[in-house]
């Protein structure tokens, strides 16, 4: 990879998904900076596309927020026309297939996707070129090296949405702690078969002391 191009996906943000036995966690910090300079302290990186799906972004925001659009029309028309929520795997694949297309001039972001559907939970990470990978759990951005630490130790094979819900929150959090284009507060997502929802401010103090 170019190293140009891969500054502006690593510099400055966490994301953190996890796949629990029950449903999935989306988590980002919500600095979003410019080289030196804090350009937002309150970037939300977390977006829901339907409402058993949702994503998280790093890299540029203009890029990314292209491909929200994008994913969201097409699961609302796969809703209309086939009468039941797109498949997650399917979400993915068609991210996938928007980088694939114009890699002559790429979108410098780095997406995960998750949901639950009519196959239980679902993880996906897609990167600029389009590359597909189911995942456990996976994290992005410049402060990845240090919340894969605190995943890799702490993943249980099974573990429950709300021992999930706390791992990507102290994941993220650890980043914040180490990287200092991290920062400025915590989002954190959940997709079960209750559907998508985002954690408000005392619901996740509730989990962890932010």
């Amino acid at each position: 990879m170019n190293n140009k191009v891969e500054e502006k996906i690593l510099h400055g943000t966490t994301t953190v998904g996890i796949r629990a036995s029950d449903g999935i966690v989306l988590c980002a910090d919500m600095r979003a900076s410019a080289g030196y300079l804090i350009a937002n302290n309150n970037t939300m990186k977390i977006q829901k596309i339907d409402h058993h799906a949702g994503l998280t972004l790093a890299g540029g925001v203009a890029d990314a927020q292209n491909i929200v659009d994008i994913l969201r029309y097409h699961s609302n028309l796969h809703r209309v026309q086939k009468q039941s929520p797109i498949p997650i795997r399917s979400l993915a694949r068609l991210c996938s297939l928007i980088f694939h297309q114009n890699r002559g001039y790429p979108f410098i972001a780095d997406i995960l996707v998750g949901g639950h559907d009519g196959g239980g939970p679902s993880l996906y990470n897609i990167d600029m070129f389009g590359s597909v990978e189911e995942k456990k759990f996976v994290t992005t951005g410049s402060g990845s090296p240090v919340a894969y630490g605190l995943l890799e130790e702490r993943y249980e094979e099974g573990m429950a949405l709300d021992a999930a819900k706390r791992l990507a929150l102290e994941a993220v959090r650890a980043a914040i702690t180490r990287n200092i284009g991290t920062g400025d507060g915590i989002n954190v997502a959940l997709v079960d078969k209750d559907g998508y929802r985002l954690l408000e401010g005392e619901r996740k103090r509730a989990v962890i002391e932010l």
